[in-house]
């Protein structure tokens, strides 16, 4: 019987705080209870905040903690080249379109259709896309690309959701709203999201699933914030035909305000904590695992 495989999966990006170290140490001790691997990917698709001293960083941070991970460790801008062969695959079964809006523009359509009702947003508040890029012909958004113009190439999410017919998975976890066994995929919740722009061939949703499914990856680890990402990630699995790996979303780690810690909030870095005198076993016990991985208090 295959071992089972987990991953944490940072953006280099800033440097790591309690959360991350929660979610770390949590796939960590996972990995090792059930005999798997474990395994370190670096998101850095995003070339204007990622940065090689953050990268050296997380390497530093989780060697601290205890954590050992398997190498050749995965970097995304490594494999822009397999992300963009999922676009062209999604394209060819007429999945993805451009559009050329700029967030000025798609800010100004959407306050002007929320003149009469509230503008439909996504699961993490987002206004869904307002504009028409849809119903362009081939031959104005190839004018359009040829002229130069800035794009997002989108999923069209009711011809995706109507090849996929009805998608579920089995959380092993809890949902924002304790939401836990079979949960219902609800991917047009999102609207037509962004896949890939013109300068960056990838996107955290393409992305994530291409290299879920590239390096094996059977469970996936990761934050109640992430939960309804999941039914976007099962529609592109499904499109794509690639395996879905078991889902768990733990709890997140937040501060006195009872805000989730972030990275933009600039919550406490764990090399400041280091800094402080703390030690590895004191960050275990400040994000609830137990000193012994086997005894762990940290639910999923």
């Amino acid at each position: 019987m295959p071992r089972p495989v987990f991953r944490f999966a940072p953006s280099p990006n800033g440097y790591l705080h309690l959360g991350h170290a929660y979610s770390a140490l949590l796939n960590f001790d996972l990995a090792r209870r059930a005999g798997g691997r474990f395994l370190l990917r670096i998101e850095d698709i995003d070339a204007t905040r990622c940065r090689p001293e953050f990268e050296a960083a997380i390497y530093e941070d989780l060697a601290w903690l205890g954590i050992s991970w398997e190498t050749p460790v995965r970097r995304q801008s490594e494999h822009f080249a397999r992300y963009r062969d999922a676009i062209d695959e999604l394209a060819g079964l007429g999945l993805i379109y451009p559009s050329f809006e700029s967030r000025a523009e798609i800010a100004r359509l959407v306050a002007q259709r929320e003149a009469g009702a509230p503008w439909p947003r996504d699961p993490d508040g987002a206004p869904l896309y307002p504009g028409d890029a849809k119903s362009l012909s081939p031959d104005e958004r190839s004018r359009l690309v040829g002229q130069g113009m800035p794009y997002a190439l989108r999923l069209d999410m009711a011809a995706a959701c109507a090849r996929a017919n009805q998608l579920c998975w089995i959380e092993h976890g809890e949902g924002p709203d304790g939401e836990t066994g079979v949960v219902s995929a609800r991917p047009e919740a999102w609207g037509d999201v962004i896949l890939a722009r013109k300068e960056t061939p990838t996107s955290y949703h393409l992305s994530v699933v291409i290299d879920d499914a590239q390096q094996g990856v059977t469970d996936v680890v990761r934050g109640r914030d992430l939960f309804w990402s999941t039914s976007v990630h099962l529609l592109l699995q499904r499109m794509l035909g690639i395996p879905q790996p078991v889902y768990r979303h733990h709890r997140l780690i937040q501060d006195g305000s009872g805000q989730k810690l972030s990275k933009s909030t600039n919550a406490t870095a764990l090399r400041e904590l280091r800094g402080q005198g703390a030690s590895p076993a004191e960050i275990r016990r400040l994000v609830g695992l137990s000193d012994d991985f086997r005894n762990s208090t940290g639910s999923c």
